[in-house]
C-alpha cells in the first residue's frame, strides 16, 4: 500500500454548502478544516508508507478520524459510521457526501502503523507545528508538567490466575502457531484446565496443588516449544515461570516463596496479553498499568493553554520522564522558559541539567533533607556548617575544622567531610550533633550543585516564588479534563506504545476542543439581571457579590 498525496485539498461544494446550511455556527470537526486547514496534508506522511502499491486511504484523513474520534468518545465503528452519515466529518475530510468512506477496521491499522518508530510523537509535532505557525502557540513561554496513574486494559489477577491464563494464552498462541505439538501435550484434563478464561473465586480450594500442577504444565509445554516458534505469549510464560517459580536441588519446581527472593513490582509481569504493564504504589494508591506525563502551556497572557508534550511511561520515578520531555520539547522548537513540576520531577543534577542544555528554568521545591535533625526540628544541620571549598574543609558551628575530605567514586557525586573522635567526644553539642558512635560526617553535593540547591531552597521562601509556583496546580483541571472528560485512566488497548497513541491522540483532541471553543473576545455579553435582581435595582439595594468584596 503505497500514498498518492494530493497537490491541492478543496472541501467539495455541495459539501461545503449543505455543511454551512446545516451548522451556520460550525462545529468543531469544521474548525479543524477552516482554521487549521485540516492538521496535517498527505505529504507528511509519506516516510510511512512503501513507495510501490495499490494506492490506499489517505493518511491526513485518517488521522484526523482518529483525533475526532477521541475528541467524541467514539469506537471505531461509530467513528466510521459518522464519516459515513455526518456532514460535519465529511466537510473537515473535503470528502464528497456521496463518499461511501471505509471499513472501521482501517482505523485498527493506521494505530498500529501510527505505534511503531515514535510515530505518535511525530503526529502530535506536526500538529503543534500547524499550530505555532498560526499563532497559537510559543516558545520560551511558561508551560508546567504533572503525571497520573494509567489501568491496564487487563483485570487484576491472583499469583495462581496469573500463572493459569499465561498457560491459556500459550495455547492459544501454540494451536495457531504450532497445533502438532499439542497433539501430544493436550488430553481430556488440560481441557477442562484451559479451555475456558480462568475464574477464580476469593478463597480457592487447594491453591498450592493447584499452582503447582499449573507450573509442572507450563514447563512442559515450554520443553515442546522449540524458541523459534515461541510468540509473545509463550515468552510472556517463560518469564512468568522464571518470576514465580524454582528448580531445587533435586530439580523439582516449586512455586517461589519470599525467602527465595521474588522480583520488585518495577519487573514484575501482572498479565499475560500485556508484558508492559507493571504494579506501582504512590502514597495511597496501588494499581496495575503505566504512568501519562502531560505538559501543557500557561502563560499569564494566553487566553487558552495546550498541550505540547505527552510521554507514557512505565511507573518510575518523574525524574527520569523529565529529560525526555524537555528533548521533545527542543525538537519542536517549544522549549519553555520557565518550566513549573512538583517535587518528583525536581533534583539538583536535573536543575542544572536543563539550565546548561536546554536553558531552561526548571522551578519546583527541592526534597528536604532526610537528616534526623531536619525532621525533628532540633539539632545541627548540613545548613548549619560552613563550607570551604577553596581549603578543602568543614568549619562546625562550634569552630571545629574537619581532618578528612573524600572524593570516592563510589559516593559521586557527594564529597564527605569527616571530623576526629577527639573533636566531636568532648563536645558539649554532640548529642545535638551526631547520635552515633563515631564522629560527624558530612556530605555534599560540588560547589556548583551546592550552590544552586542553597539557592533553590532560599527561593522556595519568597512570596513571588510562591505565586509563581501556584500556577503549576491549573495542570491538575487537565488532568481531569483528560481522566474524566476523554476516559484516559483506562488504557484501550495492550502494549505501552498502543496506550501512548491513545493518549497522544487524546491530547491533540483536547487542543482542538479548546481552541475551537475559545470564545472572542467580544462575544462576552452578560448575563441579563433577573426578576428579583430588577426589583433590588428599582428599590436601590444593592446586590453585589459579598464574597468578592472580602467580607
Amino acid at each position: 500500500m503505497s500514498v498518492r498525496p494530493l497537490s491541492v485539498v478543496v472541501v467539495p461544494e455541495l459539501t461545503a454548502r449543505m455543511a454551512r446550511a446545516s451548522n451556520p455556527r460550525g462545529t468543531t470537526a469544521m474548525w479543524v478544516r477552516d482554521q487549521l486547514d485540516g492538521l496535517w496534508d498527505d505529504e507528511d506522511f509519506v516516510c510511512w508508507y512503501p513507495r510501490d502499491g495499490r494506492p490506499g486511504l489517505s493518511p491526513a484523513q485518517l488521522a484526523t478520524v482518529c483525533v475526532l474520534q477521541f475528541l467524541l468518545n467514539l469506537s471505531d465503528r461509530q467513528a466510521a459510521e459518522a464519516v459515513r452519515c455526518r456532514i460535519d466529518f465529511k466537510y473537515a475530510l473535503a470528502m464528497e457526501l456521496d463518499d461511501p468512506g471505509f471499513h472501521h477496521s482501517v482505523l485498527t491499522d493506521f494505530r498500529d502503523r501510527l505505534s511503531r518508530d515514535d510515530r505518535a510523537d511525530q503526529l502530535l509535532s506536526l500538529a503543534l507545528d500547524r499550530m505555532r505557525r498560526a499563532g497559537l502557540v510559543k516558545e520560551r513561554g511558561r508551560q508546567r508538567t504533572d503525571s497520573t496513574q494509567v489501568l491496564a486494559a487487563a483485570r487484576e489477577l491472583t499469583r495462581l490466575e496469573l500463572v493459569l491464563e499465561a498457560v491459556r494464552a500459550a495455547l492459544g498462541e501454540a494451536a495457531t502457531r504450532a497445533p502438532e505439538i499439542l497433539d501430544e501435550l493436550v488430553d481430556a484434563e488440560w481441557a477442562v484446565r484451559y479451555g475456558r478464561p480462568v475464574r477464580l473465586p476469593s478463597q480457592p480450594s487447594h491453591p498450592v496443588t493447584r499452582l503447582k500442577q499449573a507450573g509442572t504444565d507450563a514447563r512442559r509445554l515450554l520443553e515442546r516449544l522449540p524458541p523459534h516458534q515461541r510468540g509473545p505469549r509463550a515468552e510472556a510464560l517463560r518469564q512468568i515461570m522464571v518470576q514465580n517459580f524454582l528448580l531445587d536441588t533435586r530439580g523439582t519446581l516449586r512455586p517461589r516463596t519470599e525467602k527465595d527472593g521474588q522480583p520488585k513490582g518495577a519487573l514484575r509481569i501482572v498479565s499475560p496479553y500485556d508484558r508492559e504493564a507493571r504494579q506501582a504504589i504512590r502514597g495511597n494508591t496501588r494499581w496495575s498499568g503505566c504512568l501519562v506525563h502531560i505538559t501543557e502551556t500557561c502563560d499569564a497572557d494566553s487566553r487558552v493553554n495546550l498541550i505540547t508534550d505527552i510521554a507514557t511511561t512505565t511507573p518510575t520515578r518523574d525524574t527520569e520522564a523529565l529529560p525526555g520531555i524537555h528533548h521533545r520539547l527542543s525538537d519542536r522548537r517549544l522549549l519553555p522558559g520557565q518550566h513549573l513540576v512538583d517535587g518528583g520531577y525536581v533534583s539538583i543534577a536535573l536543575l542544572d541539567r536543563s539550565a546548561r542544555d536546554h536553558q531552561v528554568q526548571l522551578i519546583g521545591p527541592v526534597k528536604a533533607s532526610g537528616a534526623w535533625q531536619h525532621k525533628e526540628q532540633t539539632g545541627f544541620t548540613r545548613d548549619d556548617f560552613t563550607i570551604d571549598f577553596d581549603r578543602r574543609r568543614v568549619t562546625c558551628p562550634n569552630g571545629q575544622t574537619s581532618r578528612n575530605w573524600i572524593e570516592a567514586p563510589a559516593m559521586a557525586p557527594y564529597t564527605a567531610a569527616r571530623f576526629h573522635p577527639t573533636q566531636c567526644n568532648p563536645c558539649p553539642d554532640r548529642p545535638a550533633c551526631t547520635r552515633g558512635t563515631s564522629a560527624r560526617t558530612v556530605n555534599f553535593l560540588p560547589r556548583h550543585l551546592h550552590e544552586l540547591q542553597a539557592l533553590n531552597r532560599t527561593d522556595q521562601q519568597d512570596r513571588q516564588w510562591k505565586q509563581l509556583y501556584a500556577t503549576r496546580s491549573g495542570v491538575e483541571d487537565t488532568i481531569c479534563e483528560l481522566v474524566n472528560g476523554h476516559q484516559a485512566r483506562r488504557s484501550r488497548y495492550h502494549g505501552l506504545r498502543k496506550t501512548h497513541v491513545q493518549h497522544v491522540l487524546t491530547g491533540i483532541a483536547i487542543n482542538i476542543e479548546r481552541l475551537a471553543s475559545r470564545a472572542p473576545a467580544h462575544a462576552h455579553s452578560p448575563r441579563p439581571p433577573t426578576a428579583f435582581q430588577k426589583y433590588l435595582d428599582s428599590r436601590s439595594l444593592s446586590w453585589e457579590c459579598w464574597w468578592r468584596q472580602g467580607k
